[in-house]
């Protein structure tokens, strides 16, 4: 739970090292379009799909979310909002970890065989894949840019996180389920990866140097938390749930990640 969480965030902040602020000026807010249309189009798919299929309500919305916005992340936080078991956050976190991987190695195999520039396959990556860490598992291989592009689109995903808590928190005390002093955790690791890639962007380098072999060694323990990060959430997976309680809401969550991978592909 600790490396699912802490050091996920730890290496979200980290990587805003690599992250070029020209790439953020001249992509920003179309990619932030496109993450709105995401979101949108992942959670009203999802929670539709799982209704024609009377799977349960609950998890279908958390994956929804989970889909729409940062995975695992999403999902831990709007849990308390919607009043989900414990059970369903978990499952739900374990879910958009194994499709998530499935999908991240996916794009990756298909890299050298779809005709993207490098900047569109790592907004491809950014927008179509559930957690940070599977943008940055798929969109490294492709190379500095393409990575820093697609964690800034999935960065706007995770901010839309902020809004759509208030949606659903407002939405929750309309409908007398929510308590009227709920407050809603703020992605601080947000506010670190853009100091972050400030300081790389501008200081590092040209006010302050920083050997190569530190640069590479930082590099190095990022990659390393986010492994960590990676395998904490797989070990949120039960099977056994998966056969049963999950078993539609999974299905309609992995239709759902195909058609918006195949949408955000073809809107390249």
């Amino acid at each position: 739970e600790f490396s699912s969480k802490k050091l996920l965030r730890y290496a979200i902040v980290l990587y805003g090292l690599k992250l070029n602020i020209d790439v953020v000026i001249h992509h920003g807010l179309g990619l932030l379009l496109r993450d709105v249309g995401t979101a949108v189009f992942a959670i009203v798919l999802t929670v539709f799909l799982a209704k024609w299929m009377k799977a349960d309500s609950g998890l279908s919305l958390l994956l929804g979310i989970g889909t729409g916005i940062c995975g695992a992340a999403a999902i831990a936080s709007v849990s308390p909002i919607v009043k989900a078991k414990e059970e369903d956050t978990a499952i739900g976190a374990g879910v958009i970890a194994l499709v998530g991987t499935l999908f991240a190695i996916g794009y990756t195999i298909l890299r050298p065989y779809i005709h993207l520039t490098n900047i569109q396959y790592g907004i491809w990556s950014g927008v179509g894949l559930h957690e940070i860490a599977h943008v940055a598992l798929a969109a490294a291989p492709a190379g500095r840019d393409a990575l820093a592009i697609g964690l800034l689109a999935k960065l706007g995903r995770v901010l839309l996180l902020v809004p759509l808590s208030f949606i659903l928190m407002y939405w929750m005390k309309r409908t007398g389920k929510i308590e009227k002093d709920t407050k809603i955790e703020f992605p601080w690791f947000l506010i670190g990866f853009i100091i972050m890639s400030i300081l790389g962007s501008y200081v590092v380098g040209k006010y302050f140097i920083i050997p190569k072999t530190i640069m590479n060694d930082i590099s190095t323990l990022t990659t390393f938390l986010l492994t960590m990060a990676m395998v904490g959430l797989g070990l949120n997976v039960s099977m056994k749930a998966l056969r049963t309680k999950a078993l539609k809401p999974l299905i309609a969550m992995f239709i759902t990640s195909i058609l918006l991978s195949f949408l955000t592909f073809w809107t390249m």
